[in-house]
């Protein structure tokens, strides 16, 4: 077989000649990884880079995260919180960079750890590594929709001054629309899906950019010196350690930083993909970290008291501190910008989340893959998958009846996520060293150390986020981050104990053995019990 590589091709030029052969030449190499071609190829590498880094939705996710900061740390926790992170963050993206460019498909992680285990265990680490990845994807779609919902509420309680105080009810309500426009939206070709990236990114970059601005510029007499921005140190946690009290606000950033593996995900969706899944996901953390470093340097030179925020009425400290710095109907203003943001995060998280789900279903992962692996014939997109998503986020949103339950399931996402990043990086550096051939981007000898960075920052931050947020938690303060994981793992055990240990072998080949596209009928129906084809073998097999 000749090596996947020697089909890579240069960075398209920009010349629509040229997109056909790039195209082809993508399709050659993921026939080569084991599947056939479903997707249109239409996002470029602009678009991609677009995808990746609103997928994250800076403005909006530092807002919606800002009250862990002010409790572990506040000025100190907002400054040196979120910039201490995102360099062991870089090493985790610089890692599923080089394996997504090595591997570009929508499969994603769970593909990685297949390839990259032990033959006897890569069923089992494709299925682990895929179902963290699922409740993840379902659980952040969950969370930012919700927080999208409350920042709604945030609005109409300043906009009619506290005379609207909407519930949980209520929030509920706009969170279960919110997800019906985003099942709208992210049923759509992939075309207008790439298109819609670009207005996505300039909303996003123009939003933060302008907060960073009003937050430094109208804060007038209440603007704080430097040395009270960068070194001002304040627990308001509980918890009588200082430097323990620190590391919580490291949630904020972890909470943020997520989502980046969308760029792999869509790379069956995108021209090039081994060269520009890759670029997308650096360029997007890389971006994200510094834009989110940035307006939290600007947040806490405009914050002129702690405490003050901590104790609003608001839903979201940042309200206050916008409403503080530009009055209503600035704050409004502004409030509104960032309530785009955080709908266009939801809407790309949606077609990331789908892709995921799609995948899984396509190597008969999933109950029911049957339906959620469907492709729509006029869009050419997992539209079954993507409903199934919502419905299931419109679920899990019902913990928004519990301020506790909800922040516990932003902390699960964020776990599942990270989870599902690191198992292939753990098994890069383990049994897979001598596995991978290597893509366009390559870490080279710097895979191993990176590599062993990633990993140790990843088991040190699923420890931090199942710890309470202050000493003697209650029935109603406590973290019940864990609860939802474990029930996650035991479900995903027990699954593969008595059932998916006799039938579940990994990815399967959706191609001819000589690695020509099949057509559907070429392919045949699968058997759901024995999570086969007629004509389909293990990838692993190869």
């Amino acid at each position: 077989m000749p090596h996947p590589r020697a089909h890579a091709v240069a960075p398209p030029s920009g010349s629509p000649s040229l997109l056909p052969s790039v195209r082809h030449a993508d399709n050659e190499l993921l026939a080569k990884l084991g599947y056939k071609s479903e997707f249109r190829r239409e996002f470029s590498l602009a678009e991609t880079i677009a995808f990746a880094f609103s997928i994250m939705g800076v403005v909006a996710s530092v807002s919606s995260t800002m009250s862990f900061p002010l409790v572990s740390g506040g000025h100190v926790g907002m400054v040196f919180g979120w910039l201490i992170p995102c360099f062991f963050v870089m090493t985790i993206a610089a890692s599923l960079a080089e394996l997504t460019s090595a591997m570009p498909t929508s499969a994603g992680l769970y593909y990685f750890s297949a390839k990259l285990a032990p033959p006897r265990w890569a069923p089992l680490a494709s299925w682990i590594t895929g179902w963290a990845n699922v409740t993840g994807q379902v659980a952040l779609v969950c969370s930012i929709d919700f927080t999208c919902a409350q920042m709604i509420v945030t609005a109409l309680n300043v906009g009619s001054d506290g005379a609207i105080d909407l519930g949980a009810g209520p929030t509920f309500g706009i969170l279960l629309a919110i997800l019906f426009t985003h099942g709208i939206v992210c049923s759509a070709a992939t075309a207008v899906i790439a298109r819609l990236n670009i207005f996505y990114v300039l909303v996003n970059i123009g939003t933060t950019i302008t907060a960073i601005v009003v937050l430094l510029v109208c804060s007038g007499e209440q603007r704080v010196s430097t040395e009270t921005a960068f070194t001002m140190f304040e627990n308001n946690s509980g918890w009588s350690n200082n430097g323990w009290a620190f590391l919580l606000a490291f949630t904020a950033p972890m909470w943020t930083l997520t989502g980046y593996d969308s760029a792999a995900h869509i790379s069956e969706e995108t021209a090039n993909a081994a060269y520009a899944a890759p670029i997308a996901i650096l360029v997007g953390v890389g971006a994200t970290a510094t834009l989110g470093w940035l307006l939290f340097i600007a947040a806490s030179f405009a914050t002129f008291s702690v405490p003050h925020l901590l104790s609003t009425a608001l839903p979201l400290p940042m309200g206050q501190l916008f409403l503080d710095v530009l009055g209503k109907h600035g704050m409004l203003a502004i409030w509104s910008l960032i309530i785009v943001v955080q709908y266009v995060t939801g809407a790309a998280q949606g077609v990331d989340a789908s892709r995921v789900v799609f995948a899984f279903a396509r190597d008969n992962a999933l109950p029911g893959s049957r339906w959620w692996k469907r492709m729509h014939p006029y869009t050419a997109t997992p539209v079954n998958a993507v409903w199934l998503v919502m419905a299931l986020a419109g679920l899990c949103g019902i913990l928004g009846f519990s301020e506790t339950a909800l922040s516990s399931l932003a902390g699960a996402s964020v776990i599942g996520l990270y989870v599902s990043y690191v198992t292939p990086i753990f098994l890069r550096i383990t049994s897979g060293r001598d596995k991978l051939e290597p893509g366009p981007f390559t870490l080279g000898r710097w895979y191993m150390p990176i590599g062993i960075v990633a990993v140790a920052w990843v088991s040190f931050i699923v420890v931090l986020l199942v710890f309470p947020p202050e000493v003697h938690p209650t029935a109603d303060t406590m973290n019940y981050t864990v609860v939802i994981i474990m029930a996650v793992f035991v479900f995903a055990s027990l699954s593969w104990l008595v059932s998916a240990r006799k039938w579940f072998r990994g990815p399967v080949k959706t191609v001819e053995e000589d690695g020509s596209q099949g057509t559907p009928e070429m392919t045949g129906e699968y058997d759901e019990k024995r999570g086969t084809r007629v004509e389909e073998r293990s990838v692993e097999s190869r």
